[in-house]
Order: C-alpha cells, then structure tokens, then sequence
C-alpha cells in the first residue's frame, strides 16, 4: 500500500493536471467562437462558387476545350488524398477520425487495383499515416507556425496541387477534413475536387434559362476554377480550424471531471488510510498502557 506521503504527492499531482486542463478548456472555449465565425462565414461563398461553377460547367458539358480540372483525365488509376488535420493533439477523436476515412478510403481503392498517394496538411495526419503508408506520402505541409489562417495559405496548397495534377502524378484527387456542426459534433468529410463533381440537382433545378458567357465558357472555367479549387481547401481548414477547438474544449471538459472524480477518490483512500493508522496507533497505545 502506498504511503500518505505517496498519496498526498498523487493527489496534489492531479490537482495540477485539473488546472491545467480547465485552463486549456477556457482557451480553446474563447478561441472556438472566432473560429466559428470565420468557418460560418465562409461556407456561403463556398457554396455560392459551387453553384455558379456547376452553371457554366452545364453550358460547357460536351465541350473539346473543357479544362482538364472539370473533365478529368479520362482516368481514375491514381489517386491524390488531400488529408487535413490539426498541428496539436488533446482533442479528443478528432485527428484520428479523419485519418481513419481517410485510410478505409484508401484500403477500399487499392484493393480495387488503384494506385493511392496523401498530401498531408497538419502534423498530427502525417505521424499517423506513415506508420502504414510513409512511401505513399508524396507532401506534408505543416501550418503550426500559422497564427490566423488566411486564403493565402490555401493558394499555396492548390498550387501545389494543381502542379502535381499538371505534371500527370495522378487522376482524381479527394478532400478530406471535419465539418463542425458543435462543439460535441464534428462531422468527417469527403469530398472529391479533381475532376469537380458537378451536382445533378444544381444543373437541373428551376426554370431553364438560356446564358450568353463573355468570354466563352471554357476560358471562364480555366480561370475559375483554380480559384474554386484554393476555396474549397480554405473552407476545409476553417472547418477543421473550428472542429479542433470544439473538439478540445469537449475533450478538456471531460478531462477536468474525470481528474475531480480522482481527486475525491483519492482523497477518500487518503482519509481512510490516515484514520486506520490513527486507530491502530491508538489501539497499541492502550494495550502497552494497559500491559503495564
């Protein structure tokens, strides 16, 4: 059994770890709220890109000039994982659900037969996936160093993307990153942006109205859609950049009851401890004053 002194150093030990996580669950509270903001306000635009994308894509259906970031290559062999995740850990399942869609995604294809490779962006993803796929991993980009996320940072990403789909190093390539839904709810995602899924729904809903594009379609196109391309990416790091905070304040949460429920067990143990060397103290004290 342990002594009191082992159990008074323990309790104290886990009394600095309660501080430390309501601390961390305070901070990621306060920066969860800005990064809501932001993910919230960029998914309109997001969305609105989408949309005006898949109209002229429809005038531009059949076309022989369609950019090659629409139509594909004709091929799906290759396959480019654009894996997101966060630069720190303490938040709970969120990095390791990402990385587990990513990975059942990749198993299912390459037992199709296909050839898959990830680009990583965040650490956390990288250390995960090259425990079993570290020859597969063609980049990794870390943003740790990045205070606030700008469209910037996902221009660079594109680009790089764009430069590897141009060089023929793969076919289609898929996103994957959390939606935040709340602080309890992050939901993972995959969503596919080479060649572009064209919605059905979005081509074919409402009235029938007849465009004139200036310039024509496919210059539009090959202009834009680079540029939907970085947004689609920004929209994913917002989305991720919100999912770890929420992830974090709920997973401190937890961390902070659980270490106040060690802390009364622990102290309990203690007092009883305490009280039974008391008691056996006392008890010898009497039998020797009542042998003399």
């Amino acid at each position: 059994m342990a002594s009191l002194k082992d159990m008074r150093v323990r309790i104290a030990s886990t009394k600095a770890t309660q501080k430390i996580t309501k601390a961390m669950q305070m901070v990621a509270a306060s920066k969860l709220r800005r990064a809501q903001t932001a993910a919230e306000a960029a998914r309109p635009y997001a969305e609105r890109m989408d949309a005006v994308i898949s109209n002229i894509a429809s005038a531009a259906a059949g076309s022989p000039g369609a950019p090659v970031l629409l139509g594909g290559t004709g091929k799906d062999q290759v396959h480019l994982l654009l894996v997101c995740t966060g630069e720190r850990g303490l938040s709970g399942a969120f990095n390791s659900s990402i990385v587990r869609l990513a990975r059942e995604r990749a198993l299912a294809l390459m037992n199709q037969g296909k050839e898959v490779k990830f680009f990583c962006v965040g650490r956390k993803g990288y250390e995960q996936l090259r425990r079993t796929f570290d020859k597969q991993i063609v980049e990794n980009v870390e943003l740790r160093s990045v205070r606030q996320l700008g469209f910037s940072n996902a221009e660079d990403i594109a680009r790089k993307v764009i430069a590897r789909f141009e060089a023929g190093e793969f076919d289609v390539c898929t996103l994957f990153y959390a939606q935040f839904k709340s602080v309890i709810s992050q939901v993972p995602t995959a969503q596919q942006i080479i060649p572009l899924v064209v919605e059905a729904a979005a081509t074919n809903a409402g009235p029938k109205t007849s465009y004139e594009y200036e310039p024509e379609e496919d210059e539009i196109l090959t202009r834009l859609l680079p540029r939907n391309l970085a947004v689609q990416i920004f929209r994913a790091l917002l989305e991720n950049n919100a999912s770890f905070y929420g992830a974090q304040m709920s997973a401190m949460d937890n961390a902070t009851r659980n270490a106040g429920d060690m802390i009364r067990k622990q102290t309990l143990i203690y007092n009883r401890t305490r009280q039974a060397m008391i008691t056996k103290e006392l008890i010898e004290i009497i039998s020797g004053a009542e042998a003399i």
